[in-house]
């Protein structure tokens, strides 16, 4: 699967959530006419939860979450993984912690 997307990687977003924290999201976000999947759609599974605002995307052979598909507030975005961002290193970026299991 490819896609291509253009958003800044200062202020990425980890989250330390029930589900985000168990993965290792590191989250980028990007307004959806800045991301492209150029291929690999077939291969995608999407799960859905709670309120059902966001399309989670799934690789069905690796099994890995590369992006998400949801609205903020009246704009559609995407959440990227900046872990599936080749040469990013997303733990040296400067980010922004997001404290949900507080809520």
């Amino acid at each position: 699967m490819r896609f291509e997307t253009s958003f800044g990687l200062v202020g990425a977003t980890n989250c330390n959530c029930s589900r985000r924290q168990r993965l290792g999201w590191v989250m980028g976000f990007a307004p959806r006419e800045k991301f492209s999947l150029l291929s690999g759609e077939t291969a995608l599974t999407e799960y859905v939860f709670r309120v059902e605002r966001i399309r989670h995307q799934f690789c069905k052979v690796r099994g890995i979450e590369p992006f998400a598909l949801g609205m903020c507030g009246a704009t559609e975005m995407a959440a990227v993984n900046v872990n599936c961002l080749e040469g990013v290193d997303p733990r040296a970026l400067p980010s922004k912690h997001v404290d949900a299991r507080s809520r």
